[in-house]
């Protein structure tokens, strides 16, 4: 699905996070260029990351849209009762972090984020947000290569994030390190496979292939929910466990289902200019499913399925 806040993931690094370093947009945002020299573990530098949605005005607003309509698939019983000190790895622009913040009181998040403008938009809609005031850091960072120290936080928090990164096992590895043992991690990732949509619609699927064609080509992975079990047990966590969340929208429940389109459309369009730009579909086809997507919307027995994959595991 390419759900994605802000293409790479990020954080601070000299000392851990706790809830007296928040900046909430107040006195102190640690804002940390990303890997300035130092190499990686092998001795290279880390991969570029493509995020195939840009960084629009756009899409910083169908960032928090979608927050808000998959938030009760995302957010429903998660293990984070009672935790004081989270890590949120690919923070994007703050949408993930509202929720948890209003869902968990007792929370302080590091919000961990790689683009400068999108941690810069997280501080400007965080800073409106109430009861995110005090309660949140923000630091710019290759999450490959976290500076914080071990053993830092009581949790993570991962969404859409691991399908922009060429290399998702080194950003659990280093997630797990700076966990403490016993410490609860989620991560939210997409299985593009799972997309069906009802009428037939050509064009919308040739632009589907494309979409993950082309995410592939710039170090990302459209299928990445369905191998969640292997990463995060390869890199030491354990009680691993996954679970298939499913959107399936009929004639049942036709305002969902309106709803959902009108987001999966969003979706999909905010990828054209990229795709677009670097000649992977035409103008046709966009325009060809522009009208598919209407159809389908306004079809009374149209049909809607996506699958995603969230795991749960302990550090």
């Amino acid at each position: 699905m390419t759900v994605r806040h802000a293409g790479a993931a990020g954080s601070g690094r000299k000392n851990p996070a706790g809830p007296g370093t928040a900046t909430a947009g107040a006195k102190r945002t640690v804002v940390k260029k990303p890997g300035a020299k130092k190499p990686t573990a092998e001795g290279t530098a880390p991969k570029a990351i493509g995020y195939l949605h840009g960084y629009s005005a756009e899409e910083r607003d169908r960032l928090r849209r979608q927050a808000r309509i998959l938030e009760p698939m995302v957010h429903d019983r998660l293990p984070f009762l009672r935790r004081k000190n989270m890590v949120e790895i690919g923070s994007g622009v703050g949408a993930q972090t509202e929720i948890l913040l209003r869902r968990f009181p007792d929370l302080h998040v590091t919000c961990v984020e790689r683009n400068p403008k999108q941690l810069a938009e997280a501080k400007r809609f965080l800073g409106t947000v109430p009861w995110a005031k005090l309660r949140y850091r923000l630091a710019e960072e290759d999450a490959t290569r976290l500076s914080f120290p071990r053993d830092s936080f009581d949790s993570a928090f991962l969404c859409w994030i691991l399908e922009h990164v060429p290399e998702p096992a080194r950003v659990l590895s280093e997630t797990r390190r700076v966990l403490q043992p016993g410490s609860p991690i989620v991560v939210n990732e997409v299985l593009n496979a799972t997309f069906f949509i009802d009428p037939y619609s050509p064009s919308t699927l040739r632009y589907w292939m494309a979409f993950n064609d082309h995410q592939i080509e710039i170090g990302g992975d459209p299928f990445v929910g369905a191998k969640l079990g292997n990463l995060l047990q390869t890199v030491g966590f354990r009680d691993v466990r996954t679970e298939v969340k499913t959107f399936h929208f009929d004639n049942r429940t036709p305002g969902e289902r309106a709803e959902f389109l009108a987001y999966w459309s969003d979706l999909l369009l905010s990828g054209a200019p990229e795709l677009l730009a670097a000649k992977k579909v035409s103008a046709d086809v966009v325009e060809g499913m522009r009208r598919e997507l209407d159809r389908v919307a306004r079809d009374p027995s149209s049909v809607f399925f996506y699958s995603f994959i969230q795991a749960v595991a302990i550090a």
